[in-house]
């Protein structure tokens, strides 16, 4: 599974990047594979989409979503996530997070990979 993530280099800026509609880690401990994808690229930013990433990533009360960003904000790695409209449901308190992260540089959420390859390049 975690051979699908690449690294993609656009107008300079490389991300490791999971591909749409696949999953890639199934659970807080394969945070471990998106630091080391992001190591032997030496790049400091992941691009996943929803579907990369556990369900339960987006309910708070699992604990996934908080071990795995504070693993990425120790490594100093930035995380977009695209999640386009109709996907899934999330936990209210997921929306809180976001809301919370936009004030900070190291995650964030969008409907569009384009957005988030502009977010991860400004």
């Amino acid at each position: 599974m975690f051979e699908l993530l690449a690294a993609v280099d656009e107008a300079g800026v490389v991300a490791i990047e999971g591909p749409p509609g696949r999953p890639v880690l199934a659970g807080a401990g394969d945070v471990d594979r998106l630091l080391e994808a992001c190591f032997g690229a030496d790049c400091g930013a992941a691009m996943l989409h929803a579907e990369n990433l556990p369900s339960a990533f987006f309910d708070l009360s699992s604990g996934i979503a908080g071990a795995m960003l504070q693993k990425l904000r120790l490594y100093g790695v930035r995380l977009a996530v695209v999640r386009g409209p109709g996907v899934g449901a999330a936990s209210s308190r997921f929306g809180e997070l976001v809301a919370e992260e936009r004030t900070r540089r190291d995650f964030g959420v969008f409907a569009s990979r384009a957005e988030a390859r502009a977010w991860l390049a400004a």
